[in-house]
């Protein structure tokens, strides 16, 4: 098909809003021929393990995120910004979850805003990850240069101020191309990987996330530095190894992130750059995108690790879950509470409930035991 004459029938489609201009798209730039034939009728094993990882991903993540809200209480200003990261993973999983239903044969059903909020979620969900990372490594950083303590009230309503922000400026990002800024009927500006996306758009993304990724590594390396500097001039205190682990935790996370996400933006990259219109080359957008959401897998686990506080959170809200639902007892959930060294809330009432019918029943035999031990006349 000539671009001229495919660029009249797209003309003709976007006048009429024939949902046709997603499939001549896919058309024009060559990712039609790169489907499988399975992603047409039906799912094949792949997508269903997709789906499966993504569903995991949102159970994960919303079990920290509530063990957070609920036990962790917001004491430390930390807690926002591990909620705000665990908050973007859980949209991340909603969001690819949400893309695979909607893929295969569904992508020709979808009407073209449909169709730029289906991708535009991922990026909000990319967008306030490296957003919510930013806002960590700036917050610790100026904790760490401050020569005097900052009052919490101030730092609570700055890190709030900031969080709103930051996903403020994700969903303006992710919603650009519905709002405008596509290539529709602009074939030789759009992706080959994503057939309704501009280059430059792309390319902006990239680049701007990149830098700031870039911006975090130059912050922690400063953190890391004044860190190691105090700890030699100093004794090492409790709380400095508690901020020391902590600042290991955020690292990791950031790195599993860079790890996680550098295929995908290596791949965009690649399609920006590629001259031909097809782009035949280019394969594994599936997988690296998959790669990409794995990243919200990852970073639950790295803070149960990590955290001992987020860890004692989650035991807590699994505890308390156990109980409610039978599965175990009160017993067992003070064997986590001695390892934790804490109790949480549904022990410690399960607890004071055993030891008040411990109590009455040894008052209760009490009076037996006296009349028992009378001789009898």
């Amino acid at each position: 098909m000539g671009l001229d004459h495919g660029l009249d029938i797209c003309l003709q489609f976007v006048a009429k809003r024939n949902v046709s201009i997603i499939l001549l798209h896919y058309n024009v730039t060559g990712k039609l021929g790169r489907r499988k034939p399975l992603a047409d009728g039906g799912m094949d094993i792949m997508k269903l393990l997709f789906i499966a990882i993504s569903c995991l991903i949102v159970l994960e993540n919303l079990l920290v995120l509530l063990a957070i809200v609920k036990y962790m209480r917001f004491r430390r200003w930390v807690s926002y910004c591990i909620a705000n990261i665990t908050l973007s993973d859980l949209l991340a999983g909603i969001a690819y979850l949400f893309n695979l239903c909607m893929s295969g044969s569904m992508t020709f059903r979808l009407s073209l805003n449909m169709w730029f909020f289906r991708e535009g979620v991922l990026f909000v969900a990319l967008a306030a990850s490296i957003f919510s990372l930013l806002i960590t490594a700036m917050e610790r950083y100026t904790t760490m240069v401050r020569p005097t303590a900052e009052k919490a009230i101030t730092k609570t309503i700055r890190v709030y101020g900031l969080i709103a922000l930051c996903w403020l400026l994700a969903i303006v990002i992710g919603m650009l191309p519905l709002l405008g800024w596509n290539c529709v009927c602009d074939f030789q500006e759009c992706s080959s990987l994503l057939p309704l996306y501009s280059k430059k758009y792309i390319l902006v993304c990239v680049i701007m996330f990149s830098l700031i990724l870039l911006g975090i590594i130059l912050l922690y390396g400063s953190i890391y530095h004044l860190v190691k500097a105090s700890a030699t001039r100093v004794a090492i205190t409790n709380q400095r190894k508690k901020s020391f682990k902590l600042l290991k935790t955020v690292l990791m996370v950031l790195g599993a992130f860079i790890v996680c996400w550098s295929p995908l933006f290596a791949l965009l990259l690649l399609d920006v750059f590629c001259h031909s219109l097809t782009c035949d080359h280019l394969r594994g957008m599936d997988w690296a995108l998959a790669l990409a959401v794995l990243n919200s897998a990852i970073n639950p686990l790295i803070y149960s690790c990590g955290s001992m506080e987020v860890r004692k959170a989650v035991l807590k809200l699994l505890c308390c879950i156990c109980i409610r639902a039978g599965v175990r007892g009160p017993s067992d959930c003070l064997v986590f509470s001695d390892i934790t060294s804490g109790s949480s809330d549904c022990s410690r009432r399960h607890r004071d409930s055993v030891r008040l019918s411990r109590a009455l029943s040894i008052r209760s035999k009490e009076p037996l035991t006296s009349i028992s031990s009378v001789p009898s006349a």
